[in-house]
């Protein structure tokens, strides 16, 4: 059941990083835009699956946020993901603004996967000397 779960959590991962950096370009430049109605609901769908998964993992491991540091500074990483992105597609009046919450997103996005990867709450910051 494991590798099944991690499986589907690697995969919602992915797809939630392609359908996030396609809203970016779409929307960042002209917010205006209209989405197609999938691409509307496609990212609720697959980000529910994407935390129902880590959540399933998460109790397979017996770690939990909170509890374990990586797992913290994960979700800790997700909060900061989920604002960074709320401001680049939706919250964000100028356009130096939304690029810059939808960069920093992609740099958050990829911290998080980093400590996923190595299981250290530095994530690539170890490279870097730090943790």
């Amino acid at each position: 059941m494991f590798a099944w779960v991690l499986w589907v959590h690697i995969s919602s991962v992915m797809l939630s990083f392609l359908l996030f950096f396609g809203r970016g370009v779409w929307l960042v430049p002209a917010p205006a835009r209209p989405l197609p109605v999938v691409i509307k609901v496609l990212p609720h769908l697959v980000d529910t699956v994407l935390l129902a998964s880590g959540a399933t993992l998460a109790v397979l491991i017996h770690q939990y946020p909170g509890v374990d540091p990586w797992l913290t500074a994960k979700v800790a990483g997700l909060v900061a993901y989920i604002a960074l992105g709320t401001v680049a597609l939706h919250r964000g009046r100028r356009f130096s603004l939304r690029m810059g919450a939808w960069l920093a997103a992609l740099a958050v996005f990829a911290y998080i996967v980093s400590v996923a990867v190595t299981m250290n709450p530095a994530g690539f910051l170890v490279f870097f000397g730090v943790g």
